[in-house]
């Protein structure tokens, strides 16, 4: 075997494992990607007032950015049963399920802060 032989038999067999890998990626990804998509989509309807990816420019808003996802989850809780007062929240929160403001605070909790 010569060595343009030798090289292409290598090409090939060091192809697979990669090719391998990408379709394992690929296959197993769509449930990820589509929770960050569903979270990245449900977290735009809190930028009117908290800013594009949470970064508010209002110093009377708070940033969303980098809050850990479990004290935005105990807020939410808070507006939801009543306990902590607000002027939208209470509503805005009630038309989400849990799962959907678990996704909410995962998004903003993996955002840099500002």
């Amino acid at each position: 075997m010569n060595t343009a032989q030798e090289l292409r038999r290598h090409k090939r067999t060091s192809v697979l494992p990669l090719g391998l890998c990408v379709a394992l990626a690929v296959f197993s990804a769509p449930g990820v990607a589509r929770d960050v998509t569903l979270a990245r989509s449900l977290a735009a309807t809190c930028a009117n007032c908290h800013g594009t990816d949470g970064r508010s420019r209002n110093p009377a808003l708070p940033s969303l950015a980098g809050m850990k996802a479990e004290t935005l989850m105990e807020a939410l809780a808070h507006y939801r049963s009543g306990r902590r007062p607000g002027t939208v929240m209470p509503q805005i929160v009630k038309g989400y399920t849990e799962e959907q403001l678990r996704l909410i605070a995962a998004y903003f909790a993996a955002q840099p802060k500002p």
